[in-house]
C-alpha cells in the first residue's frame, strides 16, 4: 500500500533523497513535524522529512493523551489560544482522526478542598468551554456538554474517591487520542501516501536554508539533502540546529499507575492542586487497565536529554497530590512507571512571524501559543504549541517557508485507518488501526501463531504490522513506541523476545 513504511522503502527513499532537489525539508518526526511533512505533501510539494531516531520518538509520545478544547487558557484570558484549541479538536474528532481521538468524561471531585465558591467558578468555565465548542462546530453527540453530579453517581465512576465531606463532582467531557505515537505514526504514513520520503534514523548535522548535511545512523553515511525550504521541527531541540532559537525546557513527568490501583476507574479525574489558582493533576484511565496520572511542570537546566526521566521527587509530588482526592493513599508500589516530556518554552528569540501575528510576548503565553520563526539564512522554526493543535502549526510552518504553494488541505483530510470500520472488528483493533483493522487480522490467515497474545492484549500479528506497514526498525519501535508495552519494565522484558522474533517478517 503506499501509506506502508518499512526498511526496503527506507532504503529507496534514502536513495532519491541522495539526489533529488526537494521542495520541502523537515526536521523531526513528532507530530508538529510529520504533520508538517503532510501539509506540504498533500499541497502537491516534494518532500523529505528526517529524524535522529523514530517517529514520535522525543515530546510527542510523551504527552498527556488529551485532544483539549483550550479551557485553561480561557481562565487565563488567552480566548485565541483557546479558540484555536477548539477548533482543532473538533477537526481530529469528526474528520481527521475519528478512530484515534474520542470524547472522554473527567470528574473533578467536590471534596472540602474544593470551597463552594471555587466550584461555581469551575462550572462557568466548563460552561464556556462548552460555548467553544458549540462555535467551533462540534456536535454534541461527540463531544457532550458539562454537568454536576450528586456524590453516588460520582462514586459509580470512580469508587476510590474520598467519601468524607464528598459533595459529588463535575463533570466535564474532553478529547482524548488512544495513542499519541500512534497519531504520529498515522501522520506520517500519510504524508508518505501523498509522496513524502519519511526517513528515520537520519540524523540532521547542519541546516541552511537550502538543505541539510545529514548521517544516516544505521551505516554512518554523511550526505547532503538539497531543498528548496527547510523547516525545523524538532521542538526543545530545536536551538542544536538554529542557534538563534533559544529555549528553556520545562519537565512534564506523568506516573503510570498499576490495574486496580484506583479500583474500576471509569472516568479521568482532574484533582486541584494544593496552592495553585487553576491547576490540577489529571488521572487518565486506559484501555490496557494501566492508569496515568500527571502532570509536574519543572523547569530543566543544563543538556537535553534524548529521553527525559521522572525523577523521584515528582513521583512523590503526583503521589501526594492525587491521593488528597482518594479513600486510600497511593503507594509508591502501586506505581508501575513513570514517563517525562519536555516542553519547549521560548526564551529570547529574534521572531520574524508568529502564530499571533505578533512578535516576541511572555514565556507564560509562548509556552501556549506556538511561535514560527525564520533565521537570518531562511530556515523556518517552529516551536512551543501543543499536540491538539499540531495540525495549525504544520499549517503556519508550511506557510512560512512555501509563501507561494496552494493553499492547506489538512483540515480534512482523513489520515490512514480514519475511513468505515467494517462490522464486527473487535473495540480494541478499531481503537488502534480504524478501517485497517482486518488488514491487521488477516496477517493471522498467513501464519495462525501471530493470534499469540504479547502483552496488554497486543497480537504478535500487531508487531509484525507494525514491522511492514509503519516503519518499525528494531525492538524499541515496537515496544516503546507502535505499542506502550515499554512503558513498564517488566512487561517490556516479557514482550522483548517477540518484538525480536517480529523483525524477522519484513
Amino acid at each position: 500500500m503506499k501509506s506502508s513504511l518499512n526498511a526496503a522503502r527506507r532504503e529507496w527513499d534514502l536513495d532519491e533523497a541522495r539526489t533529488d532537489v526537494v521542495d520541502v525539508l523537515v526536521v523531526g518526526l513528532g507530530a508538529t513535524g510529520a504533520g508538517a511533512a503532510l501539509d506540504a505533501a498533500s499541497r502537491g510539494l516534494s518532500v523529505a522529512a528526517v529524524d535522529a531516531h523514530d517517529l514520535a520518538f522525543g515530546t510527542s509520545r510523551w504527552s498527556s493523551k488529551l485532544i483539549h478544547g483550550g479551557l485553561r487558557y480561557l481562565a487565563s484570558g488567552q480566548v485565541g489560544v483557546a479558540w484555536e484549541s477548539a477548533v482543532e479538536r473538533d477537526a481530529l474528532l469528526r474528520f481527521t482522526a475519528p478512530h484515534l481521538v474520542t470524547a472522554h468524561p473527567y470528574l473533578l471531585p467536590l471534596t472540602p478542598d474544593v470551597p463552594r465558591a471555587q466550584a461555581a467558578t469551575l462550572m462557568a468555565g466548563y460552561r464556556m468551554g462548552d460555548a467553544l465548542r458549540a462555535a467551533a462546530g462540534t456536535p454534541r453527540r461527540l463531544l457532550p456538554g458539562p454537568s454536576r453530579l450528586a456524590a453516588g453517581r460520582a462514586l459509580a465512576l470512580a469508587p476510590s474517591l474520598r467519601t468524607d465531606g464528598l459533595r459529588g463532582a463535575l463533570l466535564s467531557w474532553d478529547g482524548r487520542v488512544v495513542d499519541d505515537a500512534r497519531l504520529v505514526v498515522a501522520l506520517a504514513r500519510t504524508a508518505a501516501a501523498h509522496g513524502a520520503r519519511i526517513l528515520t534514523r537520519c540524523r540532521a548535522l547542519a541546516l541552511s536554508g537550502d538543505g541539510a548535511r545529514v548521517r544516516d545512523e544505521l551505516t554512518g553515511e554523511e550526505f547532503d539533502i538539497r531543498a528548496r525550504a527547510v523547516i525545523n521541527a524538532t521542538g526543545v531541540w530545536a536551538g542544536e540546529l538554529t542557534p538563534s532559537v533559544t529555549l528553556r525546557p520545562s519537565r512534564g513527568t506523568h506516573l503510570v499507575l498499576r490495574p486496580g490501583a484506583l479500583g474500576e476507574l471509569r472516568a479521568g479525574l482532574h484533582v486541584p492542586i494544593p496552592g495553585k489558582r487553576a491547576r490540577f493533576a489529571l488521572v487518565l484511565p486506559q484501555a490496557d487497565g494501566r492508569i496515568y496520572a500527571g502532570l509536574t511542570d519543572e523547569p530543566l537546566d543544563g543538556p537535553i536529554p534524548d529521553v527525559p526521566e521522572a525523577p523521584e521527587s515528582d513521583v512523590t509530588f503526583l503521589l501526594d497530590v492525587v491521593g488528597t482526592a482518594l479513600d486510600r493513599p497511593l503507594r509508591r508500589s502501586d506505581v508501575a512507571g513513570a514517563f517525562a516530556g519536555l516542553r519547549p518554552l521560548v526564551d529570547t528569540v529574534e521572531t520574524a512571524d508568529t502564530a499571533s501575528g505578533r512578535a516576541g510576548g511572555r514565556t507564560a503565553d509562548l509556552s501556549r501559543r506556538h511561535t514560527v520563526l525564520r533565521s537570518p539564512d531562511g530556515v523556518v522554526t517552529v516551536v512551543g504549541g501543543k499536540l491538539t493543535t499540531y495540525r495549525r502549526m504544520a499549517e503556519d510552518a508550511v506557510d512560512a517557508a512555501c509563501p507561494h504553494a496552494r493553499a492547506s488541505r489538512t483540515a480534512r483530510l482523513p489520515l490512514v485507518g480514519a475511513g468505515p470500520v467494517r462490522p464486527g472488528t473487535p473495540g480494541r483493533l478499531a481503537r488502534r488501526y480504524g478501517s485497517e483493522a482486518w488488514a491487521v487480522r488477516d496477517l493471522v490467515r498467513e501464519d495462525p501463531d501471530l493470534a499469540e497474545p504479547v502483552a496488554l492484549g497486543i497480537t504478535r500479528a500487531e508487531l509484525v504490522w507494525a514491522v511492514r506497514h509503519e516503519g518499525a526498525l528494531d525492538a524499541a519501535d515496537l515496544l516503546d513506541r507502535r505499542t506502550r508495552i515499554g512503558l513498564v519494565a517488566e512487561d517490556r522484558a516479557a514482550a522483548l523476545p517477540a518484538a525480536e522474533a517480529a523483525l524477522a517478517y519484513s
